[in-house]
């Protein structure tokens, strides 16, 4: 404490991951197009069934008081004619922690709108890697020592997943973990580089259903996990400490059977090493809800340690 008798120590912010509490007036807020509304409403991608990226909160600019200001996810919009064109700012753990303030400053309500209907996705993915960041840090403090270990010496590399992920299984060049319960998965494999061909939707789906069939079988005669539908498998090229990395999502299921769910694969580039390694998590968990559960191992993606990342203390997202 200090002198004055007021304490010094950050409190621990409030809210649930994937929470957003929005500053904002009625003018804004509640005007025909909603454009902040319609921005965080949005659904996530590759999930089976509609899930929303965020549960949203708003409150009048009046109402920010000191109890709302340590809420962990916070969006203000700040429109006043002293602008000249639309801004976004960001602070971090201004009042609690972990936190992450975004101001929206635009000079009118038009503009505004009109501004995130061009970058809104800006303000998705800012929140969304802000929460994986922050179950990295979780996972920094506990995470599973035995799949680090394995991960470890079939692939001279190292990856953070939670505790959950207790049963293991090997092949070759292949790895798998997984909850008791089945419904958290871990996979990672790898094969030689070849050519640029292999940054590909066609060729990381063929890839994906071969090493699948292999190691991945059903219950019955002919079962094995395939990926359901190429068409909506959505792939990107991403940053994972300022090196490449090709991203895929989609939907997998096991063919001649009912089971199925969302997975996503970081596919990288092992330089040292003239080869491909591919780390990817899936659910399955039917009837449920599974944004949170998919998004949490998702963060675990981003913590594998090629060989040459190994001297690398952190590896938060972009």
């Amino acid at each position: 404490c200090s002198k004055s008798g007021k304490s010094i120590v950050t409190p621990v912010s409030s809210g649930r991951p994937y929470e957003v509490l929005v500053v904002a007036d009625d003018k804004c807020w509640m005007s025909p197009d909603s454009a902040l509304y319609h921005v965080l409403d949005t659904d996530v991608p590759g999930l089976p069934q509609p899930e929303r990226s965020f549960r949203i909160s708003r409150i009048r600019p009046t109402h920010f008081d000191r109890v709302m200001r340590i809420f962990r996810n916070i969006v203000i919009a700040d429109i006043q004619d002293i602008y000249t064109q639309t801004k976004l700012k960001y602070t971090r753990n201004a009042y609690a922690a972990p936190q992450m303030i975004m101001t929206i400053q635009s000079p009118s309500q038009e503009e505004f709108a009109e501004f995130l209907s061009k970058h809104g996705q800006i303000i998705v993915d800012f929140f969304t890697r802000a929460e994986m960041n922050r179950q990295i840090n979780l996972l920094k403090e506990k995470h599973n020592g035995a799949i680090s270990a394995k991960v470890g010496s079939m692939f001279d590399c190292d990856i953070w997943f939670p505790n959950e992920l207790s049963s293991f299984k090997e092949g070759k060049d292949f790895f798998w973990a997984s909850s008791n319960l089945n419904d958290l998965n871990f996979v990672m494999y790898s094969y030689p580089f070849t050519d640029n061909n292999t940054f590909s939707k066609e060729f990381f789906i063929n890839k994906r259903d071969s090493v699948m069939k292999i190691n991945i079988p059903g219950s019955g005669e002919d079962m094995y996990m395939q990926t359901a539908d190429s068409i909506f498998v959505d792939v990107k090229n991403i940053s994972v400490k300022g090196d490449y990395a090709f991203e895929a999502r989609g939907l997998w299921e096991m063919k001649n059977d009912a089971m199925g769910g969302p997975f996503v694969s970081h596919v990288r580039v092992d330089r040292a090493n003239a080869r491909i390694v591919v780390v990817e998590a899936f659910v399955y968990n039917p009837g449920k809800l599974k944004r949170d559960i998919m998004r949490k191992l998702e963060a675990s993606l981003y913590t594998l340690k090629l060989p040459s990342d190994k001297d690398v203390d952190e590896l938060p997202v972009d």
